[in-house]
């Protein structure tokens, strides 16, 4: 079981507690790590071993890595409230770069010389061409894109100078849920969500911020990929890994659905009317973001199956019905 061993950092936050789920179903021995700043102690599979801790502590990581045969690191912890990224982007540059380093210093050191890293659709900026393909141009607008960005270089600099194997996953819009694990952000900021507060009867309405863009119904189109189809990407990441090192990979659906389709999907699937007052338009946000994941399936085999947008929403539907008051 120990040459098993996989640290998944963030671990206890929404697509980190997912992961461990897949993982221990798998056979593999899974150690978190996590601060719990954002993530929660009850989104920790029983089975795993838990560490509170920051990637930057390098005499806790010196500890798990001399202390276990860890093969092979899952990194998702990470500043990730882009709303805050231009306002603080020291934060976002100390916790997802700086210890970044410090995590991969320490993996060195040990011997560890794998890793899966998580990282976002933010570092492409503005599409240019849709559906976006791993070539296109990287212009994040803010830290948080930024930071991913740049640790992604920092691993091909470790990967050419110290051997270190790495597989990057850009992701697009993770949702749905399993049915023990969710998304649970304080604060929320994700659409869907947000969406199911109001059948929840935790919020009278939901905001949706422009209509008047160049989409069927006039609201952004987005690509949504269910969070149990990213974990499984990761599984096939450890199984390719020799193979496939040093590769970045976008994760969506290759379809991407509306604002109002996601709302109107939530309120078949709750049989509840939700209220929509009409915002402006935010600033940077593009009428488009969709994903081409030809790459993941064809270099890995990955096959999303939960790709329906009722599947994604139905799963969410039915865990925030048993977790109205989350982890609580």
């Amino acid at each position: 079981m120990r040459e098993k061993t996989i640290l998944v950092t963030g671990g206890a936050g929404y697509i980190g507690s997912v992961c461990t789920e897949l993982l221990l179903s798998r056979g593999y021995h899974v150690i978190v790590l996590d601060n719990l700043q954002t993530g929660h102690r009850k989104a920790v599979h029983p089975k795993a071993e838990f560490v509170k801790g920051n990637i930057g502590n390098k005499s806790l990581l010196g500890r798990l890595f001399n202390g276990n045969s860890i093969r092979a690191v899952i990194h998702f912890a990470a500043e990730t409230l882009v709303t805050a990224a231009n306002t603080r982007p020291q934060s976002y540059l100390a916790n997802n770069l700086v210890q970044g380093i410090h995590l991969l210093d320490s993996m060195l050191k040990y011997g560890c010389r794998q890793i899966v890293f998580s990282s976002t659709a933010a570092v492409y900026g503005e599409p240019n061409d849709v559906p976006i393909e791993e070539t296109h141009d990287t212009k994040p607008l803010n830290a948080y894109g930024d930071s991913k960005l740049m640790f992604e270089k920092i691993l091909t600099h470790y990967g050419n100078a110290y051997g270190m194997k790495s597989i990057v996953f850009r992701y697009f819009n993770a949702a749905g849920c399993t049915e023990n694990y969710g998304e649970l952000h304080n604060p929320e900021t994700h659409l869907l969500p947000l969406v199911l507060h109001v059948p929840l009867r935790q919020s009278d309405y939901i905001n949706v911020f422009g209509d008047d863009y160049d989409t069927r119904d006039g609201t952004c189109i987005r690509d949504y990929v269910h969070v149990s189809d990213i974990a499984n990407a990761h599984l096939l990441a450890l199984e390719r890994m020799k193979d496939l090192s040093n590769a970045i990979y976008n994760l969506g659906n290759g379809t991407g659905f509306t604002v109002k389709e996601v709302i109107a999907t939530a309120e078949r699937i709750s049989q509840s009317t939700i209220p929509v007052r009409i915002k402006s338009r935010r600033a940077g946000d593009p009428a488009k973001l969709v994903a081409s994941a030809a790459k993941a399936r064809d270099q890995l085999g990955w096959n999303p199956i939960c790709s329906d947008l009722e599947s994604i929403v139905e799963s969410s539907w039915l865990w925030h019905l048993r977790h109205k008051d989350g982890y609580d």
